[in-house]
């Protein structure tokens, strides 16, 4: 029984497609999905995948046709046909893949600019706020910065000497909103947080809440990647970008530098840390507690209380030196003071 060739081709177009919508929806490629733009980014990638994994079939499948259907006979030492060309066939596979092509760029771009990507005809984000240049070159000792009323709160709560997480004020850290300053350094990232005044080297996040990126970079270009959320903005020099995410479960994920920015960029790692709203404001204030604990020791904070042996002693106890050595020093260089 000879089966026509329309009905042929139909039939390997029909098998085609069902095996490319199939693997374009189940691949397993990608990643746990962890924020609430990863299914859009994962659509798009499906669809991709699946118009991929179509013209793969196409293309190989016409060239292993092609190989025995049209293999040389034995003993034929002829030349083949001349084929001049055929203009209605180039048209056809040069305006598909344009159309598909095309198609795919506008669709992205949707989903960027629904993600929170950058308009290129809006320049606001130039105006964006982002960390001083004070704090950016020393992000380790800026722990006050700008701090609401229910921060500063907080933080004159976290002074008290008894001062435990339990025991400060119940604030709220985790609105519906919330904007992160990250900066990026070789070879690290740096976290701070506007509205409480923490600094962390781990990017904690409220689950459930839109955050707001503000990324800079304090020396070389750096990228700031996390997978799982399927986001990925470049940190530029003198240029301040954004990204903005939903984290929808809690977990730990990886965050990752994707710009080549140094011999040790391999090593530009820390993580995402996506918690519930409740353990999120539990670990502010535990961060507050440590913040007011160490400023609340710091001798260029309490330098002006104490006297010489004291302001002295964290130097000089190593080196066994003891108080009445210090006064003695003291009383020769100083013998008015005796």
């Amino acid at each position: 029984m000879n089966i026509p060739g329309s009905i042929t081709t139909l039939l390997v177009g029909i098998a085609l497609t069902i095996v490319s919508l199939w693997y374009g929806q189940n691949h397993g490629l990608m990643p746990v999905a962890a924020s609430t733009d990863a299914p859009l980014v994962d659509g798009l990638f499906d669809i991709m995948m699946t118009i991929g994994t179509g013209l793969f079939l196409l293309v190989q499948g016409a060239i292993v046709y092609s190989f025995f259907k049209f293999r040389r006979k034995p003993g034929d030492d002829t030349d083949g046909p001349y084929i001049e060309g055929n203009i209605p066939l180039e048209i056809l596979w040069t305006s598909i893949p344009a159309v598909i092509v095309l198609g795919i760029a506008v669709y992205s771009f949707d989903i960027y600019n629904s993600m929170g990507g950058l308009d290129p005809m809006d320049h606001s984000v130039a105006h964006h706020s982002q960390p001083s240049d004070e704090m950016a070159k020393m992000p380790g000792a800026a722990i006050a910065g700008t701090l609401t009323n229910v921060a500063t709160a907080a933080v004159s709560a976290a002074l008290s000497p008894t001062a435990t997480p339990e025991s400060l004020p119940v604030a709220n850290f985790a609105p519906a909103e919330m904007t992160v300053q990250a900066a990026g350094l070789q070879y690290a990232w740096i976290f701070t947080y506007p509205d409480s005044g923490v600094i962390a080297g781990e990017l904690h996040v409220p689950v459930g809440t839109r955050i707001n990126l503000a990324i800079s970079a304090n020396d070389v270009l750096h990228a700031f990647w996390v997978p799982e959320y399927r986001v990925k903005q470049d940190a530029i020099p003198g240029t301040p970008t954004q990204l903005s995410f939903t984290p929808s479960l809690v977990g730990e994920y990886p965050v990752i530098c994707a710009e080549l920015c140094g011999p040790y960029h391999g090593a530009m790692k820390t993580k995402v840390i996506a918690e519930t709203p409740a353990d999120f404001n539990a670990w502010i204030a535990s961060q507050l507690v440590a913040s007011a604990a160490g400023l609340d020791g710091a001798i260029a904070l309490t330098a002006a209380d104490k006297p010489v042996d004291q302001f002295l002693a964290p130097f000089v106890d190593p080196l066994g030196v003891d108080a009445a050595t210090l006064q003695q020093l003291h009383s020769a260089h100083h013998p008015s003071a005796s």
